[in-house]
């Protein structure tokens, strides 16, 4: 890939002016070679194998940011779904291997590991179920771990048994980190049609059909978009989408290089460039502030989801011809309480609950960041992760749920994570009951659309 001087140019402009970075490179290792009936062992091959297949990738990633002038915000890795190599380990054993995970991600100077994880969209494993109930205690125990549970796919259709007990599993952990305003519900993620080559966290994994060792990347600019678009007031909607395209090229091919760089100099295989405009609490660097720009008054009011959709597209359409290999979520993040656009829509009464769900059928993933009451019942936290799994298997797309129920917090309160986490309004939930359709138990059947063959 050859970059012209007048590319050079204008992502030094990017850089320096309107907030580009690459938000992460992402080291996906397979742990599948280091399930052992003898968990001694097993755990130490796990500590083994990512301290020795990641140990250059901060000093490497530093030195390309350093050489090329373009910030690499996040060095990560992701791992196979622990619950895949669990076997018969106990909860105590899961918590451990959480604690091994924390070291080997200390050790390496990393900011984050995904991947303590499990994959129960159809039915539990005994494996499955002694992970799940070891992920209150393992998030709350550690600093860097990432967890997350697929709960439903298009082809399978929705396991109510496992939403259920995801529910439960929030309450407790957000519970168990109370003085931290319940932030290890800020590190786990349910899905609905996860993918195998995120690299963004908390729900990044090294999937089953991924290879030993790859690198993915995933480049971010809501800043330079939203830039863009200011020097084009007067522009119509086509004109707009134009804009985008263009622009979102421009920073898929900066990020697509960087990746491939670093994954030359550390010995990988390059994976994938995940497109994803992924806010930040630096100013202008808001996804909010891009649907604004195109005339909405605030995020959340009539034409938000059409303003969504319409950026959404053209960063796909832009991102794709740039890039050999697109993969991971690629398209736009709305986590509240990472984007000072959608944290001035809730405070100011135009951004609800509910208007973040219907905007979660055409962006990216799903609800994101979003404060709730502590108070929250299990069984409303697990319908809405039924919601938010049913708009993702019925449109065959990836949506998730990340929310902290904060305990002692009520509806207006102010709640401070810090660092890329920022802050978030406790937003309000629909105050009436869900607890007998979550109790009925079962699995919602997959839908007519996934019988495509």
């Amino acid at each position: 890939m050859s970059i012209t001087y007048n590319e050079m140019m204008e992502t030094i402009r990017m850089v320096q002016m309107e907030n580009l970075d690459i938000r992460t490179v992402t080291m996906g290792i397979s742990l599948k070679n280091c399930a052992d009936s003898d968990f001694s062992k097993m755990n130490q091959r796990i500590y083994e194998k990512i301290t020795y297949y990641a140990r250059d990738l901060k000093m490497v990633a530093e030195e390309v940011e350093k050489e090329y002038g373009i910030p690499i915000v996040n060095k990560r890795i992701s791992i196979t779904p622990i619950a895949e190599i669990l076997g018969d380990a106990t909860k105590e054993q899961a918590v451990e291997i959480a604690k091994t995970l924390d070291r080997a991600a200390k050790t390496l100077g990393i900011d984050f590991i995904g991947g303590f994880s499990a994959l129960v969209h159809k039915g539990m494993t005994k494996a499955d179920r002694i992970l799940i109930e070891a992920i209150p205690e393992s998030l709350s125990v550690t600093e860097r771990v990432c967890s997350s549970v697929s709960i439903g796919t298009t082809k399978s259709g929705i396991n109510i048994d496992a939403v259920r007990k995801m529910g439960e599993v929030i309450k407790e952990a957000a519970e168990r980190t109370k003085g931290q305003n319940g932030l290890a519900c800020a590190k786990l993620v349910v899905f609905c049609n996860p993918v195998e080559d995120n690299p963004f966290m908390a729900g990044a994994f090294h999937g089953t059909g991924e290879g030993e060792v790859v690198l993915n990347v995933g480049v971010s600019g809501p800043g330079v978009v939203l830039n863009a678009l200011k020097r084009h007031p007067e522009a119509d909607l086509g004109e707009v989408s134009e804009v985008i395209k263009k622009t979102a090229f421009k920073i898929t091919r900066a990020g697509e290089f960087i990746g491939r760089v670093v994954a030359k100099r550390l010995g990988v295989s390059f994976g994938i460039t995940d497109l994803s405009l992924a806010p930040t609490n630096a100013m202008n660097d808001s996804v909010a502030e891009i649907l604004e720009e195109m005339g909405l008054e605030r995020v959340g009011t009539h034409g938000t989801i059409a303003a969504l959709a319409l950026m959404n597209d053209a960063v796909k359409k832009g991102g794709t011809m740039a890039s050999s290999y697109v993969g991971g979520l690629s398209g736009a993040f709305i986590p509240v309480s990472e984007d000072n656009g959608m944290i001035r829509g809730v405070v100011d009464n135009a951004l609800s609950f509910s208007k973040l769900e219907a905007m979660t059928c055409v962006c990216s993933v799903g609800l994101d960041m979003i404060a709730v009451p502590g108070d929250v019942p299990a069984t409303t936290i697990s319908a809405i992760i039924a919601d938010e799994a049913a708009i993702g298997m019925i449109n065959k797309k990836t949506t998730a749920v990340r929310i902290i129920p904060v305990p002692g917090k009520s509806e207006g309160d102010m709640i401070e994570f810090g660092g890329l986490l920022g802050r978030a309004p406790v937003m309000a939930v629909n105050g009436y009951g869900s607890e007998k359709f979550i109790r009925r138990g079962g699995r919602i059947p997959a839908p007519i659309q996934a019988l495509t063959n």
